[in-house]
């Protein structure tokens, strides 16, 4: 039996310009499933152009009505989803994000199959497939850029301005920073890909416990992990698995780190009941040294209570008055400067899509064309056939627009 798989255009606005296969990945696929065809809708503002897919042998196409999988990125629009198909996307519903309510209640009236890449976790809990790396590869540079731009000590061009990932370590040749020290919160594929960054730029790793004792000679960074950021509130300790389950029992260790870094990038999970790196009200205080921060995994009022919202890669920094807690134009006196962009991978689109397609050939394709019962996969399908499923029966009351508030 054949399978079509259709590569969706994005729709929403504005338009994400990544996708989940490349053309040389769509090539590869046909070459070792026969029983697979993968269709291309066209689109005009892909990283990869309609040519591109059909000098690889792959149709291009203005409908994708007939395929049985549709693979998107970003959330699809409700006008856009087709009844009865399964989709592949990141709908951004499972913390009951406000505004992705209607879409789930339109999924499950139009009778679709959800799977969620941001749901699709091994046995330990780690992500299965996602963008993480190269959101953190140009989160880093844009906090560097912006501390650049802040005190006028270097500077850096934007990432998007780079044809490659390769061209962009060479725009790092020569590059001189001054004593800059900076904390990377976090362990997952974003932290990778903010270390990535380090270690090009020449920031030399040092231990959590020398950074918060000293001032170094040349820049430093420190990799603060869950057992340097969280501690239980009476126990004292940090079980990896506890804290995962109950995280309202944790309090946060970051404070003390607020007092030795200049830059913050932040590549730390949040939901809810996780304890913020940080109040408020603490970037008020005398010994709140932190004047950029990039927060990588961008959940507005989340782990970096500052976090006002986000901007767009054309314009990724906006300032935070210390005392007022207003948003203000970046690199003002007495304001912090935030980075909060939710598709950073989009300034690398070619490498990000890449990487993003190996991991999905690798992990989660050849399931779907067996039609493999699969835990993981299970675990990951929010709706099927327009009910939600018994993991996601949480998200009832969420799917039927009550008791949403703006703060999850």
């Amino acid at each position: 039996m054949s399978m079509k798989i259709g590569l969706i255009k994005e729709g929403k606005i504005p338009a994400d310009n990544r996708v989940a296969l490349t053309p040389a990945q769509c090539k590869w696929i046909h070459k070792h499933f026969n029983n697979v065809k993968i269709i291309v809708q066209s689109s005009n503002v892909r990283c990869f152009s309609d040519r591109e897919y059909l000098m690889a042998g792959v149709e291009v196409r203005d409908s994708v009505e007939d395929c049985d999988i549709l693979l998107g990125i970003k959330e699809v629009p409700v006008a856009q989803l087709i009844a009865g198909k399964t989709y592949l996307f990141f709908s951004h519903t499972k913390k009951k994000q406000p505004h992705n309510q209607s879409l789930l209640k339109a999924i499950l009236d139009k009778g679709i199959t959800l799977i969620d890449y941001e749901c699709l976790e091994h046995e330990d809990g780690q992500r299965v497939i996602g963008f993480g790396f190269f959101a953190g590869v140009v989160g880093a540079h844009n906090g560097m850029m912006a501390y650049g731009h802040r005190t006028g000590l270097y500077s850096l061009e934007r990432v998007y301005k780079q044809r490659s990932f390769r061209e962009l370590i060479h725009s790092y040749f020569g590059l001189r920073l001054p004593n800059l020290k900076v904390a990377v919160t976090g362990s997952g594929r974003v932290a990778h890909g903010v270390l990535e960054i380090m270690n090009l730029m020449g920031i030399h790793e040092v231990e959590p416990d020398d950074y918060l004792k000293r001032r170094f000679s040349y820049p430093v960074y420190t990799q603060l992990k869950g057992a340097d950021l969280y501690r239980h509130r009476t126990q004292k300790h940090y079980i990896r698995e506890e804290f995962h389950e109950h995280p309202e029992q944790y309090e946060c260790l970051f404070l003390p780190y607020a007092a030795q870094t200049d830059i913050l990038m932040n590549g730390v999970y949040w939901d809810i009941n996780i304890p913020r790196l940080f109040e408020k009200e603490d970037i008020q205080r005398d010994d709140f040294i932190i004047q950029t921060i990039a927060d990588i995994t961008d959940d507005k009022n989340g782990s970096v209570p500052i976090n006002l919202g986000d901007q767009i890669i054309e314009d990724p920094v906006y300032g935070v008055d210390r005392q007022t807690f207003q948003k203000t134009a970046p690199y003002l006196p007495g304001s912090i400067d935030v980075m909060a962009v939710g598709n950073l991978p989009n300034e690398l689109p070619r490498d990000a899509s890449r990487y993003f397609g190996e991991q999905l050939i690798k992990h989660v394709l050849p399931l779907l064309i067996r039609n493999h019962k699969n835990e993981m996969l299970a675990r990951a399908t929010i709706t099927e056939k327009g009910k939600l499923t018994p993991y996601y029966e949480y998200l009832r009351d969420y799917a039927e627009g009550k008791g949403i508030s703006e703060n999850l």
